[in-house]
């Protein structure tokens, strides 16, 4: 995950990522050894798009060779050290240290701008470690350094008769001395982690709304000001953005996209009024009180109710038609509302079948009622219900 060597070799070798990174984690705690190959081949596997290698450009580094060769005095000084002390594990993670180290140092010299960069962002949380207290940084690498101490007294002059205990308490106390030392850096490293992932999801956010807002407010604000000498036409171009905005805000979806296999009545009749608002341009009210799944026979409903609102937008002259519909326990009921000029229901013209065949028909067909209430001059009402499924026989 540091520079891309386990991702990389895993499409080489066709294998899972994580099997590669599991096996570099734990032959590095074993023996080192993950850290040093890990190095090795980010010096030597060139980076995705380009055809050098950063080892090929080490190798004419001169200086860089000149350091890495500086600090053998201290390799061997480590070593004749875990001789002597009879630690002779110490002596593999002491190699794989050193060449890890001089990998490292010949990477950061050697690595392109924008990696190099990278790196001192990465390491610069390191550098700064106690920056602001350095009693507190004193105090931690001390308490680091005895605990360290302390493990590795019980690695290598433990008490014969807890043989199989002190190895355990040793490991145990060295990984106490690297969570004191290093715990700030992580705990920093992983805060900015977060910071950063929130900071992005932020920027995607607001991209998306001014996207939105772009295709959809903006427009229509034009269009309302070339549309200033028609008022009909400026009140369902902001009625049809309000519906917009609302869904937007509200359901997180727009009008017209919704998905059928997670249809619901309250978001089907939200549909049909956009629809109908849509197609005649008058104002459709919906209000919605409980919700559920859609079947057939809420689907008849539904269809019956949407010929009611085409009926009320088409015929009665009123200035908008409210949509009411309650989701009850054992019943489901469908109000279409309008203060027009009202009718009789049973003078009706033979030629129109929209109230006989669309809405008493289909409702009739799924075991529903229809009631229908109209006043000239006061306006109309349509009454639909219709059992829930599971109340049926």
């Amino acid at each position: 995950m540091v520079a891309g060597v386990a991702a990389g070799l895993a499409r080489r070798l066709c294998v899972d990522v994580t099997l590669v990174r599991g096996g570099f984690i734990l032959s590095t705690l074993a023996s080192g050894f993950g850290l040093f190959l890990y190095v090795v081949l980010w010096l030597l596997v060139p980076l995705e798009g380009q055809r050098g290698t950063i080892g090929a450009r080490a190798m004419a580094d001169k200086r860089g060779l000149l350091v890495v060769v500086a600090f053998l005095p201290v390799l061997v000084g480590i070593l004749a050290a875990t001789s002597a002390l009879n630690v002779g594990f110490l002596s593999s993670i002491a190699w794989s240290g050193y060449f890890a180290l001089a990998g490292l140092v010949l990477i950061y010299r050697n690595a392109e701008s924008d990696e190099r960069a990278w790196l001192r962002q990465a390491a610069q949380p390191v550098l700064e470690i106690g920056a602001h207290s350095r009693r507190s940084l004193l105090a931690r690498v001390l308490v680091g350094l005895a605990l360290l101490g302390g493990g590795l007294t019980l690695f290598t002059l433990g008490h014969p008769t807890h043989a199989a205990l002190d190895p355990l308490f040793g490991l145990a106390l060295t990984l106490a001395a690297i969570v004191v030392i290093f715990g700030p850096w992580w705990l920093r490293l992983t805060r900015d982690l977060v910071s950063e992932r929130q900071a992005r999801i932020r920027a995607e956010e607001r991209a998306d709304l001014a996207a939105r807002v772009h295709d959809s407010v903006l427009q229509t604000l034009a269009l309302i000001q070339r549309s200033a000498a028609e008022p009909d036409k400026v009140v369902r171009l902001a009625r049809t953005q309000e519906r917009d905005l609302r869904s937007w805000l509200f359901d997180a979806r727009r009008p017209g996209s919704a998905d059928a296999s997670e249809a619901t009545l309250a978001a089907a009749v939200e549909q049909m009024a956009y629809d109908v608002e849509t197609a005649h341009g008058v104002p459709v009210e919906v209000v919605a009180v409980g919700d559920c799944p859609l079947d057939d026979e809420l689907t008849a409903l539904l269809a019956a109710g949407r010929e009611a609102t085409v009926n009320a937008a088409k015929w009665s002259g009123a200035p908008s038609v409210s949509v009411f519909t309650e989701v009850e326990r054992k019943r489901v009921s469908m109000f279409v509302r309008d203060r027009g000029s009202g009718f009789d229901p049973e003078r009706a013209p033979a030629d129109r079948q929209g109230i006989a065949t669309s809405i008493r028909g289909r409702m009739n067909r799924i075991g529903g009622s229809v009631t229908i209430r109209s006043t000239l001059g006061e306006g109309s009402e349509v009454e639909l219900s219709v059992a829930r499924r599971s109340d049926r026989s």
